[in-house]
């Protein structure tokens, strides 16, 4: 089935261009939710005009995003998640544990459809990418670590002190 793009499509194209897709997803999603029209010799005549109307309308969606694309790009994002011995996660980091971490560091309210990334299963580092529009694609990484890890060294590290100068007063008694 061929298709005219109306509004751009993540991972198909930008308005204005002649795409062939598969019936099912153009009569099921792209023509219901205004996204493309079927590719007629009328339609084709005002791909021309779709696509400056679009470009403009993407300029300008660009030019108000570019701030929130500038306070989201390189933000770290830490979680704190139960692991196993050989650090495979009890559970996973979301897409919307991603976005929720998002909205309370930065204050931007950020869909985790936006977010593109697999969901977490182990310990370590890994980027994802927030999708603001097609063009603006800041980066955001994130640490995962073990649950109470960090707490545990913080009190090692208090403990071990304590403890030889306990052992010296019972040696001195």
């Amino acid at each position: 089935m061929k298709v005219l793009l109306l509004k751009d499509v993540y991972k198909l194209g930008r308005a204005g261009e002649m795409k062939k897709v598969a019936a099912g997803y153009g009569r099921n999603y792209l023509l219901p939710q205004g996204l493309a029209v079927l590719a007629t010799a009328g339609a084709l005549k005002q791909a021309d005009k779709i696509g400056s109307q679009a470009q403009v309308r993407r300029t300008e969606l660009n030019s108000e995003l570019k701030d929130l694309a500038g306070h989201i790009n390189g933000v770290t994002l830490t979680f704190a998640a139960k692991a196993g011995e050989t650090g495979k996660l009890y559970g996973s980091i979301t897409t919307n544990d991603v976005a929720v971490a998002i909205q309370e560091k930065t204050r931007f309210e950020v869909k985790k459809q936006q977010i593109d990334m697999q969901p977490i299963r182990n310990l370590g580092e890994f980027t994802a990418y927030v999708r603001l529009t097609m063009d603006l694609v800041p980066e955001v990484k994130i640490i995962v670590h073990r649950e109470g890890e960090a707490i545990e060294e913080g009190e090692q590290a208090a403990e071990t002190p304590e403890a030889p100068a306990e052992t010296a007063e019972a040696a001195e008694a």
